[in-house]
Order: structure tokens, then sequence, then C-alpha cells
């Protein structure tokens, strides 16, 4: 299964903000959206990074309240990890789990296109690896 089979099935869209807002306004999207990461988008709506609540944990933790106030530009994760429609499930949960991270921007041509959780790369994988054993139970019990 590919990343683009996933997208299909997920609601359209993604949670985007501006590398000018502040921790605190990118905490209350979070909260507002149930969600756990939201992708930065510079110029030309490209993706300039990443801020998961991890990140707003990690800033509080060390600056504080004062945190709340710093642009996201200061604290988003810019090294942001992304992936293709044509990317597999199994290539994505690999990357996701050898980096720690749990949210992969999918682009295609600069464009931000999805956005792909470690929840829905398990859960296509698990409903990926029920379907085989069915498959195999089925194969084994007409002999």
């Amino acid at each position: 299964m590919n990343i683009g089979q996933i997208l299909k099935t997920k609601a359209r869209g993604v949670t985007t903000a501006q590398p000018t807002d502040t921790v605190q306004a990118i905490a209350a999207l979070l909260s507002q959206r149930r969600i756990g990461a939201v992708v930065i988008v510079g110029e030309g709506g490209r993706v300039a990074g990443i801020m998961s609540e991890r990140d707003i944990i990690r800033m509080i933790a060390s600056h504080g309240a004062e945190a709340l106030a710093m642009p996201t530009s200061a604290v988003m994760t810019h090294d942001v990890k992304t992936c293709t429609r044509t990317c597999t499930v199994d290539e994505i949960m690999d990357a996701m789990t050898q980096g720690r991270f749990r949210h992969m921007p999918v682009v295609e041509d600069g464009e931000l296109i999805g956005i792909i959780s470690i929840g829905d790369a398990v859960k296509h994988h698990t409903a990926e690896v029920e379907l085989e054993v069915t498959a195999m139970r089925g194969y084994l019990a007409t002999g």
C-alpha cells in the first residue's frame, strides 16, 4: 500500500500556519483541531517546518511561559522529512521510527498535498496484514 491510497481515505486539507505565528497560537490551533502537528508554510506555500505538541512542550520546559510568545520560526522543526504519494507505508513507518517523529508532510512538485501520521500508517499496515492473514487462512482451509 502506498501513501496515495491512504490520502484518498483521509479528509482533505492540511492544517498550516505561518512562521510568524506565536507558539501560543499554534498550541491553540492544535487544541482546537485536536491534532498533533501543524505544517509551517513559507513563501509560495512551501513547507518551511513543522510544529508538534512535543516541540511546544520542549520550548516551555526550557523557556517557561515566555516560550508562548515566541514566533514559531524559532521553535519549529526546520529539517522536515517529507514523502510523496508513491512512498510505501513500510518506508514511512521506518522513517518515522528511525527519526522519532509522528507526522510527515506529503509533498509533490514542491506543493504540500497532505500529511500522514504514524496512526494513519499503523492503521493501514494493520489492515493490510489482517487481509494477508485472512487470505492465508482461506488458502490453508481449502488445501
